[in-house]
């Protein structure tokens, strides 16, 4: 009589471990993606940090520089009349071509922010569509591993009775 109830007790609680191993496996694999996803949100953050902060460091070179070697304003003003109606076109269409680089790179940052925005939703919508999905099946399957452990009670009460 004992032999034929650890003939089902140990398959039963087997597949029950089984179930309990495939259960977290899921767990840690949705996890897994939760934190791929995080990372590479923060690389991106990181990213755009790295180069906001590059132009900020392009037009700060001339204060990093010390006063002695900086070019005298005295030496400026010397140069031929000729030659600076020569460099005014081209250092106007210079200027001209960093503004609307300037202007280019803040748009491409807010529209990139927008994107950011709008991503995060979406991913936030998403993981709350799997939660619910997983909630929904979990409860399902916690209600048999219980019922099936409320069996095998049964089952042990009724067989000692007998």
């Amino acid at each position: 009589m004992r032999r034929s109830s650890l003939r089902w007790t140990i398959p039963t609680f087997l597949a029950l471990q089984l179930g309990l191993l495939w259960i977290q496996g899921a767990q840690l694999h949705r996890q897994n993606q939760t934190l791929q996803g995080l990372r590479e949100d923060v690389q991106a953050l990181a990213d755009s940090i790295e180069n906001s902060q590059s132009p900020a460091a392009d037009e700060d070179d001339s204060a990093s520089v010390p006063v002695s070697l900086q070019a005298n304003p005295a030496h400026k003003q010397t140069a031929v009349l000729g030659v600076e109606e020569e460099q005014d076109p081209a250092a106007k269409e210079l200027k001209a071509s960093r503004d609307s680089a300037q202007k280019a790179v803040t748009e491409a940052r807010e529209a990139q922010s927008k994107l950011s925005f709008e991503e995060n939703a979406r991913r936030v919508e998403e993981a709350k569509q799997v939660q619910a999905a997983t909630g929904s099946w979990q409860g399902w399957a916690w209600a048999a591993l219980a019922l099936v452990a409320l069996a095998l009670v049964a089952r042990s009460i009724l067989r000692r009775r007998a």
